[in-house]
């Protein structure tokens, strides 16, 4: 049986932790930031945890991505 194919968009979004979560970076933060308040900004910053919905599906696309 072949290998499945990693989803290549999805390899550069998500990282697997330690645990085992999907980490994802927040959305938001890219542009039109000038209408944006700083607490605003400020919050978006760093990487959170993906839901567990998501979570399924990206563990689908990303295959191979561990740790």
């Amino acid at each position: 049986m072949a290998k499945q194919k990693t989803h290549s968009s999805s390899k550069k979004r998500f990282k697997v932790s330690g645990t085992g979560l999907i980490v994802r970076s927040r959305a938001g933060k890219k542009h039109k930031l000038t209408h944006k308040t700083a607490k605003r900004k400020r919050d978006l910053r760093g990487t959170t945890v993906a839901s567990p919905g998501d979570a399924a599906v990206v563990r689908q696309m990303i295959p191979y991505k561990k740790a």
